[in-house]
């Protein structure tokens, strides 16, 4: 006989993962579909002499702004209701400022509070992960991961279908799309409270991070998710968050900083070279009914990147076990072979110029293996450092303790920014010398863009 007592846990169990995994999700998802929308867009919200290295530019450093000045500058704990509020609303300025004005300086300025938004909100969401369980924190992050790798496909995606009703239209409906945040935090999202029961039996039972005779306490705007604020004032002093910062420079932020610069140095710098003669259907095969024109090449492996982005970002979401801690510096190495060799490869060529199939299905594959490891790095790193846990039986003060996880696994977002940013500078001179390289050996290919 089934105990319906048992059943009917278990299906409330499953029910709970299942809305803190989606919530987590549509945070990843929707945080960062704009910032795609907007590069997607770039070639649309400019005037064509403008470069459109300055979309980039304005579409990163106000998130490492955000990224830098929040967890290190401000003290004290997160008020996540005004966080998420806040970037609800900053998110649809931004956007709304881009539609409704034409001048260059506007749409920048639109562009650049839509950025901070972001670079705002993936540390926020990432925070709010450690303010659950062992377990339901590394469960939170595999899926707000997941969220973030889609928001490659699905921004690019949404961006083609409404860019036929113009910028103005098409920028300004894409604009509701962050109020999806606060409806999730405040309808789906479960609170930590509802994970501090026991789970069902053969499910991974995490250590009580409180006494669990405790009962639960209801959260007021301006209290941490789990408990109300002390009564003495707790906060992190400069010497605290450098103290909790250099175990992890070279543990963590290190190897999420140079995956990041070598990836968006290939996407931004190698693969807009990356072009070879159109296949014709006698030799291309499948390749002639994908590539029509020189252009299609760039999205092409764009599409091919965000796709395995996608993939490797929901490793853990799909149950995968996640990177031993002594290999979480393996992607930078293999990031840094795949710079090296696409750079041969578009400058001299490793294949005959006569069997273009050859390097096309070469290129692929390697832009494959660089989403795989990009995606591989972010979700890793993230989730060992939401698993750097205390034992719960020796933490002495709660909020510092709480202060203390959310500082850690929010210090490492300037790391992924900050070696995006450097990629966009070194991308420039790497395609313009490049191209160079090419038309010396007479490949003109790139000139005809």
């Amino acid at each position: 006989m089934f105990d319906p007592v048992l059943i009917d846990h278990i299906t409330g169990w499953k029910k709970k993962l299942l809305k803190l995994g989606v919530s987590f999700f549509l945070f990843g998802l929707i945080n960062n579909v704009l910032y795609v929308i907007i590069l997607s867009a770039a070639l649309d919200l400019v005037p064509p002499s403008t470069p459109k290295g300055i979309i980039a530019f304005c579409n990163i450093f106000p998130a490492l702004l955000a990224k830098l000045g929040w967890p290190y500058f401000l003290k004290g704990k997160i008020r996540y209701t005004r966080r998420i509020m806040g970037c609800a609303v900053l998110s649809f300025i931004g956007m709304l400022v881009v539609a409704l004005y034409e001048s260059l300086f506007a749409r920048l300025l639109g562009i650049s509070i839509a950025s901070f938004s972001s670079g705002l909100g993936e540390l926020t969401f990432l925070q709010l992960s450690t303010t659950y369980n062992l377990s339901m924190g590394g469960h939170s992050v595999g899926y707000f991961a997941s969220g973030t790798g889609a928001a490659g496909l699905v921004g690019a995606l949404l961006w083609w279908e409404v860019r036929g009703l113009g910028v103005r239209l098409g920028v300004g409906v894409s604009a509701v799309l962050p109020f999806v945040l606060p409806l999730t935090w405040f309808f789906l999202l479960p609170r930590p409270a509802a994970f501090m029961d026991s789970p069902p039996p053969g499910s991974y039972a995490p250590l009580p991070e409180e006494d669990p005779e405790t009962p639960a306490v209801e959260v007021a705007e301006g209290d941490t998710l789990l408990g109300q604020p002390p009564k003495v004032p707790v906060f992190l002093t400069a010497g605290d968050k450098w103290r909790l910062v250099k175990p992890m420079i070279f543990k963590y932020m290190l190897p999420l900083f140079l995956v990041y610069t070598f990836e968006y140095t290939i996407n931004q710098g190698v693969a807009p070279t990356l072009l070879y003669p159109v296949p014709t259907p006698e030799r291309g095969g499948l390749l002639s009914k994908i590539i029509h024109s020189i252009r299609d090449y760039y999205p092409l492996w764009q599409l091919v990147y965000q796709s395995t982005v996608f993939i490797s970002r929901s490793s853990i979401s799909l149950g995968i076990p996640p990177l031993p801690e002594k290999l979480l510096s393996l992607p930078a190495v293999a990031q840094f072979l795949i710079l090296v060799t696409l750079m041969y490869e578009s400058a001299v060529g490793i294949f005959s110029e006569d069997h273009p199939a050859s390097s096309i299905i070469f290129v692929f594959l390697l832009i494959s293996i660089e989403g795989i490891c990009g995606g591989l790095a972010y979700v890793n790193v993230f989730y060992r450092i939401n698993q750097e846990r205390p034992d719960p039986s020796t933490v002495i003060d709660m909020e510092r303790s709480r202060q203390e996880l959310e500082f850690k696994i929010g210090s490492l977002g300037f790391s992924d920014s900050s070696g995006i940013l450097l990629a966009a500078l070194l991308a420039v001179p790497t395609e313009v010398q490049l191209c160079r390289a090419q038309v010396a050996r007479m490949k003109m290919l790139c000139k005809g863009l």
